[in-house]
């Protein structure tokens, strides 16, 4: 299977990893002005979102397998590698499997640990769109708006929305594969490997998806690894406070 991306730049290979229900695209600003600094950016599209090809297998492993896949493909030898949320799991598994393909590893607003589900009210909203019904982003929105009332986090969903043909919307997202698969997305890491290469761990001021109480447990398995706070925003750290998340991001990649 071959990941779809987007390629910026020139320079060192930097792989940037989105999360659940996104794609490469939500990282386009920020990874454009990576890129100006002298990396090669690639925006990758994970298994059953954006562009990338669909299955109805799924599960960090395969998605790092994916990752695996990308990179020979391309003969990238060693990354920089930066994952988001679902993304974060899947780059720091592929960190502990595959240590001397990373040079420096990011990993933003998620820990190794058990998440519970808690993406049911945005499954729902989705599977609820008929397009047979709805016939503009506008009927989308509001439709979605029963399920979800958060107006930032509608327009990050309707990301995925394009016209399959004329006069007909549709999903990029495999979204019948990812609602089976869904409880794969809180699973815990293995704990017993371990990736000693330099780590920056990101966490959102108001978000608890890294708790004072996973730290202990970050640093026994990224023992070089740091964390630091993104003052003023949530799980959406990079697109809430995009200033602070990219002069962290390129401190911590040119020292």
């Amino acid at each position: 299977m071959q990941l779809h991306a987007n390629v910026f730049g020139e320079g060192q290979p930097f792989i940037i990893l989105h999360g659940f229900l996104g794609m490469g695209d939500n990282w386009k600003t920020l990874g454009k002005k990576i890129a100006e600094q002298g990396f090669q950016v690639h925006l990758i599209d994970q298994r059953n979102h954006g562009r990338s090809p669909h299955s109805d297998e799924f599960s960090y492993e395969i998605l790092s397998n994916d990752l695996l896949a990308y990179c020979e493909a391309l003969h990238l030898d060693e990354i920089h590698l930066l994952g988001h949320s679902m993304g974060g799991k899947t780059a720091m598994l592929f960190a502990v499997n595959h240590p001397n393909k990373i040079r420096k590893l990011i990993i933003a607003d998620i820990a190794p640990k058990y998440y519970p589900l808690h993406h049911q009210d945005i499954l729902d909203g989705l599977s609820a769109l008929d397009f047979n019904v709805l016939k503009s982003r506008g009927e989308v929105d509001k439709e979605l708006s029963a399920y979800i009332p958060d107006m930032g986090v509608r327009m990050f969903l309707m990301k995925n929305l394009f016209w399959k043909e004329k006069g007909v919307l549709a999903l990029r997202m495999n979204l019948e594969s990812l609602i089976n698969n869904v409880s794969e997305i809180g699973v815990e890491l293995p704990e017993n490997n371990a990736f000693s290469g330099p780590s920056l761990f990101l966490k959102g001021e108001k978000s608890n998806y890294i708790l004072p109480e996973d730290e202990t447990r970050i640093h026994q398995q990224f023992p070089s690894s740091n964390i630091q706070q993104i003052s003023n925003a949530g799980h959406w750290l990079h697109a809430e406070n995009p200033t602070e998340f990219l002069y962290k991001v390129l401190e911590f990649l040119k020292n």
